[in-house]
């Protein structure tokens, strides 16, 4: 006999918060699915009633992982746009906090090699979580003859993975805390716009 479909999704729920929380602390390679069930306190046997694979189970993390951060990241600053949006949410997620905590809050810096050596629907889900944050981005900034929103809104965000990722290799030293600061006070340049030039 069946479980009820109320008790597979909240199974489902707990595997994925598991795997959420393995892969931002180990990355994709560094976690089994054994380390996953044994963590949501389910054997290794139920895993395929909910996953095909372990990449499907990647795929699926990835996209709640990072739906539930573009929440996060933008709250509180509804009221806000451009450059002072914009330094609120590197601040946010340039700090020593965050890149020093327990329990990473985002998945990107342990994932990333994973997933360029991974399958191209790994990548298409990838690409897909980073456009929608790239858009949310864009829509808080404005555009000029220099750069459109959009491409400001790459920038930044290419700006605040690339250097928490580097924060996070060199932590314990010197350049981790300069990478941090640096990036937050150039990361207003990537929102202040100008007329066109005549």
């Amino acid at each position: 006999m069946g479980h009820p479909p109320e008790q597979k999704q909240a199974t489902h729920e707990r595997i994925l918060e598991a795997a959420g929380t393995l892969f931002r602390r180990q990355g994709f390679s560094g976690t089994s699915v054994e380390n996953v069930m044994r963590a949501a306190g389910l054997t290794v046997g139920g895993f395929y009633a909910h996953f095909g694979s372990k990449q499907a189970l990647l795929i699926e993390s990835l996209r709640r992982i990072m739906s539930g951060r573009r929440i996060e990241w933008f709250q509180g600053i509804e009221d806000l746009r451009g450059t002072e949006w914009l330094s609120h949410v590197v601040r946010r997620y340039l700090s020593r906090a965050h890149r020093d905590g327990e329990i990473p809050i985002c998945p990107l810096p342990a994932v990333l090699s994973d997933v360029v050596r991974g399958e191209p629907p790994v990548k298409e889900a990838l690409a897909e979580e980073m456009g929608r944050m790239v858009d949310a981005i864009a829509a808080n900034l404005s555009g000029d003859a220099r750069a459109s929103a959009r491409e400001r809104a790459l920038a930044a965000y290419a700006l605040c993975i690339g250097t928490l990722t580097l924060s996070k290799a060199s932590q314990g030293t010197p350049l981790s805390d300069e990478l941090l600061m640096a990036a937050r006070r150039c990361s207003v340049l990537l929102a202040e716009t100008s007329e066109p030039r005549t």
